[in-house]
């Protein structure tokens, strides 16, 4: 299962973390910078809104914290332990992301209907700005780290772009609040509320969403059928090979790992097989780059077959 508009990275293994690694630091200095000036107004302008909100960056700053520490173990190289690497690091970062989003939206919308909302005095114009200022921040963000998440392929980042989003959609509540109170006065402050609401349900959404599809990784979901499709038919191309029985690749985290069965001529010598057995490994391993491995099993083609590519089996 790919997540939205997810495409299959044909980058190296170190482009596609320098990357995402990049996207992640970003992130972060934005976000310690945000929830800075956010406290700072909040405090100063009187608007608890915009504090509510610098402590929301600040939780960001500890999700993307959690994000570069998942891809630096992510890297790790395989060990006795862990004989597949580390990479499903990657993945279980993205379902925690998605889950602390889905709890930060549920908090939100709790804090909202159980606290009257009141206002002692009404915020001066400048806090607008900083509101204004943090929607069109954030949502620059999302749209930056959505697309790195998308040509890699990280569900981290994506997850992690999406806390933007609803970041951003936080700051546009605090900004139509603050925009009612200082244009209506005090008496408007339940806006605040709805816009609140309305929100929260939101991002419970996307959170849910992404909790499902970063899940779905942790239970080796068959890869993309246009991605499978394309790697049988490149093993099909290796002379010797007659068809390819069963193919399984799986996602984990930036990396695909491939299980193929390719028939071949039962009459050869075991040193034959082993030979286009290791072409196989070989052309996949340089064709696609997001291949972390192949494991290649041979099978006697069966000769009363009508033709070497009548299967069609793509599990």
């Amino acid at each position: 299962m790919a997540l939205p508009g997810s495409t299959i990275n044909q980058l190296p293994r170190d482009v596609v973390y320098r990357e995402v690694i990049r996207a992640a630091l970003l992130g972060l200095v934005v976000n310690i910078l945000l929830a800075s000036a956010k406290l700072y107004a909040g405090m100063a302008g009187n608007s608890w809104a915009l504090v509510a909100d610098a402590v929301n960056s600040m939780g960001d700053v500890v999700t993307t914290v959690i994000v570069l520490i998942a891809f630096r173990v992510a890297q790790k190289p395989p060990d006795d332990e862990h004989p597949y690497g580390h990479s499903r690091a990657e993945g279980i970062a993205a379902s925690n992301v998605a889950l602390l989003i889905i709890l930060s939206a549920m908090a939100i919308a709790w804090e909202t209907l159980s606290h009257q909302l009141r206002i002692a005095e009404v915020p001066p114009a400048w806090t607008l700005w900083i509101a204004a200022a943090n929607v069109f921040i954030k949502e620059g963000l999302y749209q930056y780290k959505v697309r790195i998440g998308r040509r890699t392929g990280s569900a981290a980042i994506i997850a992690n772009a999406w806390d933007h989003r609803s970041d951003a959609l936080c700051a546009l509540a605090v900004l139509v609040g603050l925009f009612c109170i200082r244009w209506g006065g005090p008496q408007y402050v339940w806006t605040d509320r709805v816009a609140s609401l309305i929100v929260a349900g939101m991002i419970i959404v996307s959170g849910v969403k992404l909790f499902w599809q970063s899940s779905s990784e942790l239970m080796d979901v068959q890869a993309e059928p246009e991605f499978v499709g394309r790697i049988r038919s490149s093993a099909l191309s290796v002379a010797g090979v007659c068809d390819v029985e069963s193919l399984w690749v799986r996602k984990s985290g930036l990396e695909y790992f491939a299980d193929i069965h390719v028939e071949v001529d039962a009459e050869m010598t075991v040193a034959s097989g082993h030979r286009i057995g290791h072409a196989v490994k070989d052309r996949l391993l340089h064709e696609f780059p997001s291949l972390r491995d192949v494991l290649v099993h041979l099978e006697p083609f069966p000769h009363e077959h009508s033709g070497p590519h009548e299967k069609q089996d793509f599990r």
